[in-house]
C-alpha cells in the first residue's frame, strides 16, 4: 500500500529517561522539573495539572473534574481514578422546571450544580504515589509553580485571548456575555473591560491565595473548611444549589480500568460515568477490518472511522450515565461479538443514518507523563465549556465548572438529573499496552471529539506506523452536531485532499471543511515508549499551546 508522506511541522520529541506532554508549555516545564529532580510520574502530573489550571484557565482548573490512569511499574498495576463531582443534594428536575426551565442553564450559578473534583483527584493520586510509588515530594511543593504563576503572572496565550473575546459576545446571552458575572469581569478583563491580549501578563491574586491554602492544608481546605462554606454561600445567594454538605460528601474513587484487545495490544480507558467505553468501542469495531487494505488519509479511511464512531456513539447514548443509578452492560458492549455485530452494519460505499443527541461540548486539557522508572500517567481535566459556568465565587478565584448543565430534565432520560449523581462525562484518558507494558500514553481534549481523535492516534501509530508527532498533526475529522447546529455534519480539516472530500460527500456525508489546523479538533498528545531501548517519543498538538519535553 502507498502511504502518504508522514511528515510533521515539528519533530517528535525524544528522550532516554522521562517525558511529559501537555497543551501548555509552562505546565510541561513544571512537570519536567519534578521529573528531573527525581519525582515520579504522579508527582509530575500534579505539578503540571495544577499549573495548567492557572495558565490555561479557560479550559480547566480548581473548579473542574479529572480522570486518571496510573501505571505503577513496580507493582505492574494499572489503576483508574474517577474524580468527577456529584450533583448537589438539593438538585432536582422539579426545581428547574418550577422556575420555567426545560433545560439546565449553561452558565451561571444554576449551571454550577456539581461539586468540583479536581483537587480531590490530585490529592488521592498523591497519596497513592507516596505509599505505593516511592514518592519523594511534599504535597505543598507540587503546587508551588501554580502559585507562582497565579501570584506573579503569566503571559496570556492566543487561545485564552480568543476564547475570552468569544465569550464577551452579547448576541447570545445564554452561552456568551460572561462579563455579566462580576467576578469574571474583575479577574479576566482589564480595567477598560477588554480581554487580555496574547503576551500580556495576567495575575490571579484570589486564586493564588486559594492554592496556597490547598498547598498548606490539602484538599480539606476546599472540601471541609471555610472555603467550601464561602463557595456554597455565594452560590446560594445567586440562586445556586450546592451546599456545604455537598462539598463535605465529595469522594473520589479508585475504579477498575476497562479494556479491549486491538492488534495484539491491550487498550485501557476509564469506566462510566466516563465515555471511555465509546473510545474502546470504536477500536473494537475496527478490529474487524484489515486496515492494510485501506489507505490512511483516503476517503475509505475517513468514512470507515466515521461510521464506526456513529455505531459506538449509539451504544454510548443509550447507556452512559452514573453506574450507581443504572446498570451499564459493559462486558456485552465491549465484547468481541458486539464489535463484530456493529462492524457488519458498516457499508463502505454509503453512510448509515443514525440520529444522535446534541453533542456534549468539552474545553479540556489532557496530559501524559512517563518517568525514569517506567511509571506512567494519563490525565484529563476540565471545566466543561470554556470558562465553565462563568460563575466565580467571590474572593476565591475559582471558575466553577458547568458539567452538570449536561444533565437532562427529562426524568425518563438515561442521564436525567437526580441528587448526588454524576453526569455523563466526556473526559476519558487512555493507555495502550504491548506485552503487558505501557506502549502508548495518549489522549485529547474536545468533548465528543475525544473518542474520534483517540482512534486517529491509535490507527495512525499502530496500523500505519506514523511517528508520534506526525500522527497528532495529521488532518483530523469530527462527526457530530455542535451547539446550535441543526444537523450532524462531518467536519474535515482543510488539508484533506479535495478529491477525497468529494468522494466522502458522494457516500452521503454532510461535509463541512474547516481551517487547515483548527482547535475544533481538540488538542491531542501522546507518548510512545520503545520496548527495547526505553526511549520515550513525545508529541504535542500545534492546534494548542503545548510542548512535549523530556530528558
Amino acid at each position: 500500500m502507498n502511504y502518504r508522506i508522514k511528515q510533521s511541522y515539528r519533530p517528535t520529541t525524544m528522550a532516554p529517561n522521562a517525558m511529559v506532554t501537555t497543551p501548555h508549555y509552562l505546565a510541561s516545564q513544571a512537570g519536567l522539573k519534578v521529573l528531573q529532580e527525581g519525582g515520579n510520574a504522579v508527582e509530575a502530573a500534579i505539578a503540571a495539572a495544577s499549573t495548567i489550571g492557572v495558565v490555561y484557565p479557560h479550559m480547566n482548573g480548581v473548579g473542574g473534574d479529572n480522570f486518571w490512569l496510573v501505571y505503577n511499574k513496580k507493582k505492574k498495576e494499572l489503576k483508574a481514578l474517577n474524580s468527577s463531582g456529584r450533583s448537589g443534594e438539593k438538585t432536582s428536575i422539579s426545581f428547574y422546571k418550577n422556575q420555567g426551565y426545560n433545560k439546565i442553564p449553561a452558565r451561571g450559578a444554576l449551571a454550577a450544580n456539581t461539586v468540583p473534583g479536581a483537587v480531590a483527584g490530585w490529592e488521592k493520586a498523591f497519596q497513592y504515589s507516596q505509599t505505593e510509588m516511592n514518592g519523594t515530594y511534599g504535597w505543598g511543593q507540587l503546587l508551588q509553580t501554580s502559585i507562582q504563576y497565579a501570584k506573579e503572572g503569566f503571559p496570556v496565550t492566543p487561545s485564552q485571548e480568543y476564547w475570552t473575546n468569544v465569550n464577551l459576545d452579547q448576541q447570545d446571552d445564554e452561552f456568551r456575555h460572561l462579563q455579566r458575572f462580576s467576578e469574571f469581569q474583575r479577574i479576566f478583563l482589564k480595567p477598560d473591560g477588554l480581554a487580555y491580549q496574547a503576551g500580556e501578563l495576567m495575575k490571579q491574586h484570589d486564586l493564588a491565595l486559594t492554592l496556597e491554602g490547598i498547598a498548606s492544608e490539602g484538599s480539606a481546605y476546599l472540601y471541609q473548611g471555610e472555603l467550601a462554606k464561602l463557595i456554597a454561600e455565594d452560590l446560594q445567594n445567586n440562586g445556586g444549589l450546592l451546599t456545604y454538605q455537598d462539598f463535605l460528601n465529595h469522594r473520589s474513587e479508585w475504579v477498575d480500568p476497562i479494556s479491549i484487545r486491538y492488534r495484539g495490544c491491550q487498550v485501557y480507558n476509564v469506566p462510566p460515568n466516563s465515555q471511555g467505553f465509546a473510545s474502546l468501542s470504536i477500536l473494537n469495531i475496527l478490529n474487524h477490518f484489515d486496515l492494510s487494505y485501506i489507505e490512511e488519509g483516503s476517503a475509505d479511511y475517513y468514512h470507515l472511522l466515521t461510521e464506526a464512531t456513529k455505531l459506538a456513539f449509539s451504544d454510548r447514548d443509550q447507556y452512559l450515565t452514573d453506574p450507581d443509578f443504572s446498570h451499564i452492560p459493559l462486558d456485552e458492549l465491549l465484547s468481541v461479538k458486539r464489535g463484530m455485530d456493529l462492524a457488519s452494519l458498516i457499508d463502505l460505499t454509503r453512510v448509515k443514518k443514525l440520529e444522535k443527541q446534541l453533542d456534549p461540548k468539552g474545553d479540556t486539557i489532557w496530559l501524559g507523563v512517563v518517568d525514569q522508572e517506567g511509571n506512567a500517567v494519563s490525565l484529563i481535566q476540565s471545566i466543561y465549556h470554556e470558562f465553565g459556568s462563568g460563575f466565580i465565587p467571590k474572593n476565591t478565584g475559582i471558575v466553577l465548572q458547568n458539567r452538570g448543565s449536561f444533565f437532562s430534565l427529562d426524568e425518563n432520560h438515561i442521564n436525567s438529573l437526580q441528587p448526588k449523581k454524576r453526569t455523563y462525562h466526556t473526559l476519558n484518558p487512555a493507555m495502550l499496552f504491548k506485552n503487558d507494558e505501557p506502549y502508548l500514553v495518549y489522549g485529547t481534549m474536545g468533548g465528543e471529539g475525544q473518542p474520534q481523535t483517540q482512534a486517529a492516534l491509535v490507527t495512525r501509530i499502530l496500523d500505519y506506523d506514523f511517528p508520534v508527532q506526525a500522527a497528532i498533526e495529521a488532518p483530523r475529522w469530527l462527526y457530530g452536531r455542535t451547539w446550535g447546529a441543526s444537523s450532524n455534519s462531518l467536519k474535515l480539516e482543510g488539508r484533506i485532499d479535495k478529491e477525497v472530500v468529494l468522494n466522502i460527500q458522494r457516500r452521503g456525508h454532510e461535509v463541512e471543511v474547516l481551517d487547515e489546523f483548527t482547535d475544533v479538533m481538540g488538542h491531542a498528545g501522546a507518548i510512545k515508549i520503545d520496548e527495547k531501548t526505553g526511549v520515550k517519543f513525545g508529541g504535542a498538538d500545534p492546534r494548542g499551546d503545548g510542548a512535549a519535553i523530556g530528558f
